[in-house]
Formats: C-alpha cells, sequence, structure tokens
C-alpha cells in the first residue's frame, strides 16, 4: 500500500529501558543495526502497526511496554534504488514513519527474537539514546535523527526513570553476541523495504 507520493505507511519503535538506554536490534545474518520498525496493513491504526510489529519482530505484546510518546506527523526516507525489490519498483520512493518511543515495563528475558518463523533479528543489546549513527544504514539515518530528536523531549520527565549503567547485550544464539565495546562501526546495508 502506497500513497499517491510513492510512500509506504510505516511505524518505527524506539524502545527504551528503565535506564533511557535504546534497543537496538542486529539484522539476522547481517552486521547491521536497526530499531524495529514495518509496514501499516490496509485497516490498521498506527499504534495498531506498532503493537503487532514488535510483538513480530522481538516478542514484545502491549502488557511489557508503555507509550511515552509519538511523533506529530510522518518522517520519510527514500530508498535507493538498488535496495528496491524488483516487484515493488517503479512508484515505490520509500516509507513514510510514525515513530512511538515506548518504556519496557517488562523484563529482559520477555524480549523473544525467535517468535516468528522468520526472524528480523538475531542479536540485540541496550545502548545510549544518542549513540553515533553510523550503524544505521545511510539512507535511513537522517530519519533515525529526526525521530529521536523529535521524541527525546520525553526523556526524564518524572517518574521516568534516567539512571545510567553499562550497556548489556543479549543474543540468541550466543556466540552471536555484539562486541562489548559498542556497535559496530561498519554495518552492512539492510535490505529494503521490509
Amino acid at each position: 500500500m502506497l500513497d499517491r507520493e510513492g510512500f509506504r505507511p510505516n511505524v518505527g519503535i524506539i524502545l527504551l529501558n528503565a535506564n533511557n538506554e535504546v534497543w537496538w536490534g542486529k539484522r539476522v545474518r547481517e552486521h547491521s543495526w536497526q530499531f524495529p520498525q514495518g509496514g501499516i496493513k490496509h485497516g490498521e491504526t498506527p499504534e495498531q502497526a506498532m503493537f503487532r510489529e514488535l510483538e513480530e519482530e522481538i516478542g514484545l505484546r502491549a502488557e511489557h511496554v508503555k507509550i511515552i510518546g509519538r511523533t506529530r506527523d510522518w518522517l520519510r526516507y527514500e530508498v535507493p534504488d538498488h535496495f528496491i525489490k524488483r516487484e515493488v519498483r517503479g512508484h515505490y520512493r520509500g516509507q513514510k514513519q510514525i515513530w512511538f518511543l515506548l518504556r519496557m515495563v517488562g523484563r529482559d528475558c520477555d524480549v523473544n527474537l525467535r517468535g516468528t518463523s522468520h526472524p528480523e533479528f538475531d542479536a540485540w543489546r541496550w545502548h545510549d539514546y544518542w549513540v553515533p549513527l553510523d550503524v544505521v544504514i545511510e539512507f535511513k539515518r537522517e530519519v533515525y535523527q529526526q525521530a529521536l530528536q523529535e521524541l527525546s523531549r520525553f526523556l526524564n520527565r518524572p517518574g521516568q526513570g534516567a539512571r545510567r549503567h553499562e550497556p548489556t547485550a543479549r543474543a540468541l544464539p550466543a556466540h552471536k553476541k555484539p562486541a562489548a565495546s559498542g556497535l559496530p562501526p561498519n554495518a552492512a546495508p539492510a535490505p529494503e523495504p521490509k
């Protein structure tokens, strides 16, 4: 489903823990890291799509998170032609996204990357909110920056928690855990669209 300008409606998810660290997922068999995201199906609201994608991609349900905020309007990015699948070429230009900022109220062990037969991620980690975005595929970086900037106004509100500690990593399987020093500096491009 594309709009008149060739953009596919989509949701992006920035998930925070109690320490205001952000959830990053490593794409299956790649070295690129990203936030959960996915298309809005016909008849879905952005919020319904967000909860569906959250469960499909990382196994969290509505009771595991609290909505803190969302972007006021659509944020758009264009996808370079060589990343567009042949079957959607033509009118397709990219994605337009509503971004949600969520607070995880569940536990780390509630994350399940293997909840579907086609997992998106094979490892995940918490990292500082303002991590450099060089691990994000180049054509998405500006949208990530816009979403993080716009949603940062919801950080450090009373009762939100603002403690800091060292980033932690989780992986399935354990041998695919990312380096403890941070996200890999040269992320490989992820295929588009999701």
